[in-house]
């Protein structure tokens, strides 16, 4: 178990001390940054970002040696793309669960977020949850701190890769009223430079919007990737990231 390799590294360093032998230094693990990625614009004039999750012991102890805890990435993902337009109303995004536990030898990792949006006369008018799990094989008894470390960083940036998508498809498809788009729907899709540098890269998500008496729209063809969102940009209309997103409202997002 983790949690005992723990309590058994944290005694090792103790008597390497007691020895005088060096510690090993550690890793600098930078935090996860999705600013990159076009934000998301609110008809609201304050966005609030708060965390209800509360870990039990055993998890607390084990997302304490994650270099970016969970609830940590989802708060910061939060203030970088969700944006007020300065419209009378507030939104609220709240973190219920960003927890990392270890079962059956496997770290199973959730991340679920809800959005509600009130008016300025106190009503809410609409909400939307989006819930991502990624679930990875648990680092051996003896591994290493260094690779505890390495496994649990590794697992956030899963779910943050996976959240960003379902948090933004649920967002259009269930607050799109909320949302400010870019006038110009066809705009090419924003993305990072080359996808091989491991950025999330955007691609187009069609727009539902019907026109009456208007024809079919023809199918287009994918764009090739441009260059970065500039920070404030208004998010493209329908745009998606991680791949096109689907038409169908997907499951809980779950990778192995």
């Amino acid at each position: 178990m983790i949690l005992l390799r723990i309590a058994a590294v944290a005694a090792a360093i103790a008597l390497a001390a007691c020895s005088g032998s060096p510690p090993t230094p550690p890793v600098n693990y930078q935090p996860l940054n999705y600013s990159y990625l076009p934000p998301i614009t609110l008809k609201v004039a304050t966005v609030n970002v708060q965390n209800d999750y509360v870990p039990d012991p055993g998890a607390a102890t084990l997302i304490g040696e994650d270099p970016e805890p969970p609830a940590t990435a989802l708060q910061g993902v939060a203030t970088q793309r969700l944006v007020a337009n300065g419209t009378p109303g507030t939104a609220t995004f709240t973190i219920e669960n960003a927890s990392i536990e270890e079962t059956n030898g496997n770290l199973i990792g959730t991340l679920t977020a809800r959005l509600d949006v009130i008016s300025a006369d106190g009503r809410r008018n609409g909400f939307t949850e989006a819930s991502v799990t990624h679930t990875q094989t648990a680092p051996d008894p003896d591994a290493a701190p260094a690779d505890v470390q390495a496994a649990l960083y590794d697992m956030t940036k899963q779910l943050m890769d996976a959240m960003n998508v379902q948090m933004q498809y649920q967002i259009q498809r269930n607050l799109s009223d909320w949302v400010v788009y870019a006038p110009n729907a066809a705009a090419a899709p924003l993305a990072s430079s080359p996808a091989a540098n491991g950025a999330i890269v955007a691609t187009p998500l069609p727009s539902t919007a019907v026109i009456p008496g208007a024809p079919p729209a023809a199918p287009v063809a994918p764009a090739a990737p441009v260059a970065p969102a500039q920070p404030g940009a208004p998010l493209p209309l329908g745009s998606g990231i991680l791949g096109t997103l689907p038409v169908n409202p997907p499951a809980p997002a779950e990778s192995q």
